[in-house]
């Protein structure tokens, strides 16, 4: 009979990629996040991420989200498992109208790792506008993953998986940066930096004016 750590730790999922990805991301999170207040990770899928990255930001308070119930799982198992105080992980979906009603405190920044590309335009949208109406002035929004640039040739492997993403969905692929740039405007959110990352990923930087 197994024991409730033993359950939970059997409801920790693992991504690969979390291993080879979270140091360089936490290099630019170090430059570009607040040390204290709230943070906003949505789509925080396994919770590897926010297992590790809050462990490196003791005073800012890592409120994790993901739609999938699994995730959500997993999420609050990495946390246990890692001996963190996390706030319970949230049921968000940012394609949906109106999930930022359901975040009552501003926020102090907001992150997204690979959802970008893994979801319909829809969603994207819906980023921007939950954003724009809960960050404070000056406060980031974070997204990392692969894109498409319009004066950048895109790497084979990212054509690649854009052609695999597309066979999964149609909807989902690599945006172009310039549109997401633009429509991130539009919500008064302007594009800080954009630094180059392992494995043709970027991370994009943009505050809340």
């Amino acid at each position: 009979m197994t024991n409730a750590n033993e359950e939970m730790r059997d409801k920790a999922l693992h991504a690969p990629a979390t291993l080879r990805n979270r140091e360089p991301i936490l290099s630019v999170l170090q430059k570009v996040l607040p040390t204290q207040g709230l943070l906003l990770e949505v789509a925080a899928g396994t919770g590897e991420h926010a297992a590790f990255f809050s462990q490196a930001f003791p005073r800012l308070r890592w409120q994790a989200s993901d739609p999938d119930p699994g995730a959500r799982e997993s999420i609050a198992a990495h946390a246990a498992k890692a001996g963190l105080n996390l706030p319970p992980p949230l049921d968000l979906n940012v394609s949906e109208l109106g999930w930022e009603q359901a975040i009552a405190s501003p926020l102090d920044a907001i992150l997204a790792i690979n959802l970008i590309h893994i979801s319909p335009w829809q969603a994207t949208l819906g980023l921007l506008e939950g954003s724009q109406a809960l960050l404070r002035t000056g406060a980031p929004l974070v997204l990392y993953g692969p894109y498409r640039r319009r004066d950048v040739p895109t790497a084979p492997s990212n054509e690649a998986f854009d052609q695999s993403l597309k066979a999964r969905d149609p909807r989902w692929g690599l945006r172009l940066l310039e549109e997401v740039a633009r429509e991130a405007e539009l919500r008064d959110l302007m594009l800080e930096k954009v630094v180059e990352m392992p494995a043709n990923n970027l991370t994009v930087v943009f505050r809340r004016s």
